[in-house]
């Protein structure tokens, strides 16, 4: 959910400003024309209730009904609009597309409330676009398309792309309407539960389902900005602010129900499988790019992962690249930037994807999963940057109190302990949801003596790439929190695991300022942590360290005092397993 803007173009910024259609001509340079349409659409589960929707539709000024283009529907990030699509839009416009960016509900113009993409409201709104485009429907002032390319009566040949939250509309369209002929989702969600209130302790090799931890900070963030949404655009729909504003009674409820109990309740988390493509995956079977951000505390590399398995494992043709940049930063040149099909990789890629499923051209896709190496220098595009080979698993042990060893045979026993402050968070890793705004951007990620405990390994005697998910196993000991489970979810204990990166002078990096929060399901039991995926070099002469913390400044954490021991030794050492390059 992108909280960037796009610069807008002068003739854009004044369709805006004139708040009507208004059709411009076409550009000297560029052959594209530009028009802002209405469209009404019924959403909800019975389809009964009308929204406004507004968007942009670039048209090739070569497009006619005796020479049809293919198309492609693209929406925004979340408290963006349809503005934010201009350069992608007037690119491909000028590749041959007819592209018809549209603001997505309570959001730039269009009317309604913020749904999180569900499919019964945002996936019904996206496929009466898609009647637009196949000449089915008419805008509200009449307009009716003849342009675009059909694969049958009422049936336009069509992709999709988009990042965030206009990346699982995506989802919630094609799983609405087959009409849809390709999509590329880009750094979403696969099941909002997780990416609001992330578990990452793995039970027989998969995530827990149980409540999470919640992301208190980006939560209040999405709540604030989705408000302050309904409240710029409130003319335009202004039954919307009544009651919980911008947005339905539940997800009012959901915050509600974090700052009181932790996690949203059943209802609620309900509510976010029913938004989320996890609850509705078979129904996907159109071609997939999924893209994801490497620097995303928000939604993981882990969740595009899964979706890529997912997808791959009911044979829907996916591939997947793991890109730079996500939500927390991470931008470099030449990697993400769409409107730059041949300076960009992932530009490149998407290109690539579109001019092969909608031009029906024998173009190459590239490989099925590729990831970019911070590592690797290169020039202009980002390709050279890219790796495919598959990662191999090397695992170091907990030894003693604080060391990392290689050789099994060499752990000592050894035993390291760290309390808490209940409610107080005393480490801290990053808020990228409002970091720039309060100014934290150079705030290095920190623990406070006492509140953690950390193993470190030697020096390395090569660069030790890494690609994936490293995970970590553990033994603890708390009594508190065996009293304090009794009491259900809530009395839980939390912790925090992260991976650094300590170099030669002692300065010390969280790789990608990721952590893995985690509400343990029983602290008597053995524990398997699932690290955050990262690409990364430990170069040559560094360290790794492998923490534990009890808290984080952009989680709720333990509501009680929690000491917690973590014990190794020769019989039962705990582990660090890492996905190495070789």
């Amino acid at each position: 959910m992108p909280r960037r803007r796009a610069v807008l173009s002068t003739s854009l910024a004044a369709l805006v400003a004139a708040g009507g259609a208004s059709t411009l001509p076409a550009h000297a340079a560029d052959a594209y024309t530009t028009k802002t349409l209405h469209f009404d659409v019924t959403v909800g589960p019975t389809h009964d209730q009308h929204c406004d929707v507004v968007g942009d539709l670039y048209l090739p000024s070569a497009a006619s009904a005796a020479n049809r283009v293919p198309a492609v529907l693209t929406t925004n990030g979340f408290g963006g609009s349809k503005d934010d699509q201009a350069g992608f839009a007037e690119t491909y416009a000028q590749r041959g597309y007819a592209v018809l960016s549209y603001s997505g509900l309570g959001f730039g113009g269009s009317g309604c409330r913020i749904t999180l993409d569900h499919p019964d409201w945002d996936g019904a709104a996206a496929s009466q676009l898609v009647d637009f485009l196949a000449g089915k429907k008419a805008a509200k002032d009449g307009t009716k398309l003849t342009a675009v390319k059909l694969d049958g009566a009422g049936d336009p040949r069509v992709g999709m792309v988009g990042g965030s939250y206009g990346g699982q509309i995506q989802f919630a369209a094609a799983g609405v309407d087959r009409r849809i002929d390709t999509i590329v989702p880009m750094i979403t969600w696969r099941d909002l539960r997780y990416s609001l209130a992330p578990n990452n302790q793995l039970v027989d090799g998969r995530l827990s389902t149980d409540p999470g931890v919640t992301k208190l900070v980006w939560a209040l963030g999405f709540f604030g900005e989705g408000v302050s949404a309904g409240l710029t655009n409130g003319q335009v729909d202004p039954g919307r602010l009544v009651g919980c504003p911008n947005f339905p009674t539940i997800l009012c409820q959901a915050v509600g129900e974090s700052l009181v109990f932790g996690v949203p309740q059943q209802a609620s988390m309900a509510y976010m499988k029913a938004a989320s493509v996890a609850s509705y995956i078979p129904k996907i079977k159109v071609p997939t790019l999924v893209v994801q951000g490497e620097t995303d505390s928000l939604f993981d590399l882990q969740e595009g992962t899964a979706t890529y398995r997912q997808l791959a494992a009911q044979h829907t043709p996916v591939k997947m690249i793991w890109q730079s940049p996500g939500h927390s930063g991470g931008q470099v040149p030449g990697d993400g930037d769409l409107a730059d099909p041949s300076g960009s990789y992932v530009g490149q890629r998407v290109a690539a994807w579109f001019d092969h499923y909608l031009k029906g051209r024998s173009t190459g896709t590239g490989p099925a999963f590729a990831y970019f190496r911070p590592w690797v220098k290169y020039q202009g595009n980002a390709a050279p940057a890219y790796g495919t080979a598959a990662a191999r698993p090397q695992t170091l042990y907990l030894s003693g109190k604080d060391k990392l060893v290689g050789d099994r045979k060499s752990v000592v026993a050894g035993s390291a302990s760290y309390g808490n402050l209940p409610w107080i968070p005393t480490s801290f890793s990053e808020v990228s949801a409002v970091q720039g705004a309060l100014g934290l951007d150079d705030v290095a990620p920190a623990d406070t003596p006492g509140t953690y405990v950390a193993w470190t390994g030697a020096p390395l005697a090569a660069d030790t790439d890494v690609a994936g998910s490293p995970t970590l196993k553990v033994r603890l000991d708390s009594p508190a929190a065996v009293r304090s489970q009794r009491s259900g979810v809530n009395g839980r204990l939390i912790l925090f695991a992260k991976l650094y990166d300590v170099a030669p002078d002692g300065s010390v990096s969280l790789v990608h300022r990721l952590v893995s929060p985690v509400r343990v399901a029983d602290v008597r039991e053995p524990l398997t942590v699932q690290l955050p995926s990262i690409v990364h070099r430990f170069a040559k002469g560094h360290r790794l360290r492998v923490a534990i913390a009890s808290s984080d400044l952009s989680y709720l954490g333990n509501r009680s005092v929690l000491p917690v021991t973590v014990r190794t030794g020769p019989a039962d050492p705990g582990a660090l397993t890492l996905p190495t390059l070789r």
